[in-house]
C-alpha cells in the first residue's frame, strides 16, 4: 500500500470568482506608491527635455506662384490652379538645389536643413506656404525667407534656360531660312523668261516662312519668366516659439503612469498580496472570523472596539474553557491583535492569561493598558455575577461572615471609583505569590482590570493553569513554536491586508493542517494594526 498524498486541494464544487473592474483596479490602487513613483519620474523627465534641448523657433514665409505667360496683363481665368502644377512646385521648393543654398548659407547638413523645412500647398490655390525651424529666432527667419528667395531663383533659373534653349532653336531655324533665301534670291537675279515665275514663287514661300519664325522668336524673347514673388516674409516679431511644453509635460506624466501601472502589474504577478476576503478565502479554505478596520478619521476608536469585539465573540462561541487559542502570523507581529482580544473577552467577566515567549510582554501590557482604559463596563446581564444568597436554615457562625466560594471578588477596591475618562490612571494590583503550587512552582504575574475580567501578562509555562490562555506567536515562518503550542489547542491565523503574501499564508496554513491542528479560522485587520 502506498501511502496517501498529502495536501489540501482546492474545493472544486466553488464557483470561480469573475473578475471585475473593481479588481483590475485593486492592483494600481494597492500599489499608488509604485505607480506615482513612475509618474514622478516620467514627469521629471519631461522637466528635464525641456531644460536640456533648447525651444525650437518656427518662422513663416508665404510665395504666390504665377504661370509664365506672354502678356502678363492676361488675366488667367477661373482655372488658375491648373496653370501650374503646384505639386511640382512644391517639389521644386524642397528640391536638392534649394535645400543646397540653405545649406551652404546656414553652415549646416542637408538632412538637417531638409528636416527644418516644410512646403504647404493649400487647395485650390497658388500659393506656397514655407516653415523653417531653427533654435533661434534670427536663424529661423533668415532660412525661411532665404528657402523663399532661393526657389524662385531656382524656379526663374529654370524658365530661362528653357526660354534660351527655344530661343537657341528657332535661330538656327531663321539662320536656316535665311540661307535659303539668298540662294533663292541669286536663282532670281540669274533667272530667265521661264524659270523666273517658279523662283519668285519659291522665294514667297520662304519670306513667309521666315516672318513666322521670326514672329515666334520675338514671342519666346518677350515671355515673363518671373515665377511669382514673396507676399509675407518671416519678421521676427511674427515668429512661433514651440508651445509644445505643457504637452511635453502631460506626456510624461501620462506616460510614467502607464509605465508605473505596468509595473505594478509585473510586481503583483510575482508578489501576490491578500487583498480582500475574498482572497483570504480562497487562499486559506478557512470561514472569516472577522475584520478589524484601520482606525480612520471617522472610523476611529469606537468602530475599532466594536471591530476587535467582534472577533471576541466568534472566538469564544468556538472555544469552551479550559482553551488554548493561538495566535499565528506569517510574517507579521500579531500584538495589537492579541492585546485587544484579550482586553474585549475580559470585559465580559473572563480570567484571560496571555502567553509570550518572545520579549513582547512589555508591549502587550502597555497595548492592554491602553484598551483597558477604552473598555466601557457594559456587559450582558446574563453575564453578570451576584453572590448566591445564604440559605435560610444555615445557622450564623460565630466571628465574621466567609464569602460564598462561588462568588468573584470585585476587581476595585472598596471606595475606589472607574473614571470615565480615556486618559485616566488606572489601578493595578499585584497578585501575591500562591504559597505553593504544583512541583513547588511559583506563580506571580500581575492582573490588568478590564470591565468585568481581568488580563495576566506572563509566559507559556506561567499560563498553564489558567482557563483561557492566549498565546502571542512569533512569526511562523522564523519560529516554529506557534504551531507547536497551537497543537496543544487550537489556532487563528491572522492576516493583515495589502502585507500578508498568499504564498506564506498558504504554506502557514498547510503546515497547521499537516501537524493535526484545524484552525479556528482567519481574523484580516488592516495594514499597520496587527
Amino acid at each position: 500500500m502506498t501511502d496517501a498524498p498529502v495536501g489540501w486541494p482546492a474545493d472544486a464544487s466553488r464557483p470561480s470568482r469573475t473578475v471585475t473592474l473593481a479588481d483590475l483596479l485593486r492592483v494600481p490602487l494597492h500599489r499608488v506608491r509604485l505607480v506615482a513613483a513612475a509618474a514622478a519620474a516620467g514627469l521629471l523627465a519631461a522637466v528635464g527635455y525641456l531644460l536640456l534641448a533648447p525651444p525650437v523657433v518656427t518662422a513663416n514665409a508665404v510665395v504666390a506662384v504665377r504661370p509664365v505667360v506672354t502678356d502678363a496683363f492676361t488675366p488667367s481665368g477661373a482655372a488658375a490652379d491648373r496653370a501650374v502644377n503646384m505639386n511640382v512646385e512644391s517639389g521644386i521648393a524642397t528640391g536638392t538645389e534649394v535645400v543646397q543654398r540653405l545649406a551652404d548659407a546656414n553652415g549646416r547638413e542637408q538632412r538637417d536643413v531638409r528636416d527644418a523645412l516644410a512646403v504647404e500647398v493649400p487647395t485650390g490655390g497658388q500659393i506656397l506656404r514655407f516653415s523653417y525651424r531653427d533654435r533661434s529666432a534670427d536663424q529661423a527667419v533668415r532660412g525661411v525667407n532665404l528657402a523663399a528667395q532661393a526657389y524662385l531663383d531656382v524656379r526663374r533659373a529654370m524658365y530661362e534656360r528653357q526660354r534660351a534653349e527655344m530661343l537657341r532653336s528657332y535661330d538656327e531655324s531663321i539662320g536656316k531660312v535665311a540661307a535659303q533665301q539668298t540662294a533663292l534670291q541669286k536663282r532670281v537675279a540669274g533667272a530667265r523668261d521661264g524659270a523666273l515665275d517658279a523662283a519668285v514663287a519659291e522665294l514667297a514661300g520662304v519670306n513667309s516662312q521666315l516672318t513666322q519664325l521670326n514672329s515666334a522668336r520675338t514671342e519666346i524673347a518677350a515671355v515673363d519668366v518671373n515665377p511669382g514673388w514673396v507676399t509675407r516674409t518671416a519678421e521676427r516679431a511674427l515668429v512661433s516659439t514651440g508651445g509644445a511644453g505643457p504637452l511635453h509635460l502631460i506626456a510624461g506624466l501620462l506616460g510614467g503612469a502607464l509605465l508605473g501601472v505596468v509595473l505594478a502589474y509585473a510586481w503583483e504577478s510575482v508578489d501576490r498580496r491578500i487583498r480582500s476576503v475574498a482572497d483570504g478565502r480562497e487562499t486559506t479554505g478557512l470561514p472569516l472570523l472577522g475584520t478589524v478596520r484601520r482606525r480612520r478619521f471617522r472610523a476611529g476608536a469606537p468602530a475599532l472596539e466594536a471591530d476587535v469585539r467582534y472577533v471576541a465573540m466568534a472566538i469564544a462561541e468556538r472555544v469552551r474553557q479550559p482553551a488554548r487559542v493561538c495566535l499565528l502570523a506569517a510574517r507579521e507581529d500579531p500584538t495589537p491583535l492579541t492585546a485587544g482580544l484579550a482586553a474585549a473577552l475580559a470585559a465580559e467577566g473572563r480570567e484571560v492569561f496571555v502567553a509570550d515567549d518572545s520579549g513582547r510582554a512589555d508591549r502587550l501590557r502597555g497595548a492592554v493598558l491602553g484598551d483597558a482604559a477604552q473598555v466601557s463596563a457594559v456587559t450582558d446581564a446574563a453575564r453578570t455575577v451576584v453572590p448566591k444568597p445564604r440559605p435560610a436554615n444555615t445557622p450564623a457562625v460565630n466571628g465574621p461572615a466567609l464569602p460564598s466560594a462561588s462568588r468573584r471578588p470585585s476587581p476595585h477596591p472598596p471606595g475606589a471609583r472607574r473614571s470615565a475618562e480615556a486618559d485616566a490612571t488606572l489601578t493595578l494590583h499585584r497578585v501575591g505569590p500562591a504559597p505553593g503550587g504544583e512541583n513547588g512552582r511559583v506563580v506571580a504575574v500581575d492582573a490588568v482590570p478590564v470591565g468585568l475580567g481581568s488580563v495576566r501578562i506572563g509566559s507559556w509555562r506561567q499560563g498553564a493553569d489558567h482557563g483561557l490562555v492566549l498565546y502571542n506567536a512569533p512569526p511562523a515562518e522564523s519560529d516554529p513554536r506557534g504551531v507547536v503550542i497551537a497543537r496543544q489547542g487550537t489556532a487563528v491565523v491572522v492576516v493583515e491586508r495589502d502585507r500578508t503574501r498568499q504564498g506564506d499564508l498558504r504554506r502557514l496554513v498547510d503546515r497547521l493542517r499537516a501537524a493535526g491542528v484545524t484552525p479556528l479560522g482567519f481574523v484580516l485587520t488592516r495594514s499597520g494594526w496587527g
